[in-house]
């Protein structure tokens, strides 16, 4: 009954995340030597959440050092924001995912309590 239950639920309600672009990102070189950028587009469709953090992972999600003008950035329900996340040449090989992640306030409580993590792949 308790599977038949969920099932409905999840069926039934609609779930709104935040989004990503471009799916595939590519670094390239930045005016600074030796450090490279990519350009990502956020768009926030979640009332509940206003905060993201972003964080670079290898293939097996260890976070990778990066420079991004605003780790975690502050976005409106349906507002849009571009960025560009900046690092190390000696790190490009490694870089397989570039994510954005929900934070919920501490004081929150009547939110869904549900976190949101959106990857780019890179190419």
């Amino acid at each position: 009954m308790w599977k038949s239950f969920m099932a409905a639920v999840l069926l039934t309600s609609s779930a709104a995340a935040h989004e990503l672009t471009p799916t595939y990102p590519e670094f390239k070189p930045h005016i600074v030597d030796g450090v490279y950028y990519a350009k990502l587009h956020m768009w926030n469709r979640r009332e509940d959440v206003i905060y993201y953090e972003i964080s670079v992972h290898d293939i097996e999600w260890n976070k990778i050092p990066f420079h991004s003008s605003k780790k975690i950035m502050k976005l409106e329900h349906l507002e849009h924001i571009d960025f560009e996340v900046n690092i190390r040449k000696s790190d490009l090989d490694r870089i397989e995912f570039i994510c954005t992640t929900s934070k919920h306030l501490k004081a929150d409580t009547t939110g869904t309590g549900v976190r949101s993590r959106i990857c780019s792949r890179i190419k």
